[in-house]
């Protein structure tokens, strides 16, 4: 399993990116390879990608939730297993630092190869940096869900 780890410091409120960050069906327009997300409930969501030509489609389950501070998922279905944390920082009223962390078990011989080439973590990365040119460019997010999710439940 690989481990990715990439921050931003985003220039909006740190309610703004966390609550633009909710918006999972909003994830194509910023992170390469995301070809759509069905949110299905509170807790779930549905991932269609196409990676290097490859398409997959897997479940994420979020398993805590805490509004401004953190989300994080794991995947549930299909081939693709990851997992990981947002973690949303306020520096000051119009400021914040978004931190991802996220562990991915490449499978396949291409997923394999192109992660010990580093395709995954410069993906990751430039995804991170899309989602500060696409909340910066906003200037507000386009929706908001601020319910709490705890381990366990």
């Amino acid at each position: 399993m690989s481990t990715v780890k990439e921050a931003v410091e985003v220039e909006v409120p740190v309610h703004t990116a966390y609550n633009q960050w909710t918006q999972f069906e909003e994830f194509p327009r910023f992170m390469e390879g995301v070809e759509k997300v069905t949110q299905l409930d509170d807790r779930r969501n549905h991932w269609t990608t196409q990676v290097s030509g490859v398409k997959r489609e897997f479940d994420t389950e979020i398993v805590d939730q805490l509004p401004d501070e953190r989300i994080t998922w794991r995947t549930t279905t299909g081939d693709t297993r990851q997992k990981g944390t947002v973690r949303f920082q306020r520096l000051d009223d119009t400021h914040t630092r978004v931190e991802l962390v996220m562990e991915v078990e490449p499978t396949g011989v291409a997923e394999k190869t192109g992660d010990m080439l580093g395709v995954i973590d410069r993906r990751v990365k430039g995804d991170m940096h899309r989602f500060k040119e696409y909340i910066e460019g906003r200037g507000g997010e386009t929706g908001a869900w601020r319910g709490r999710i705890r381990p366990g439940e």
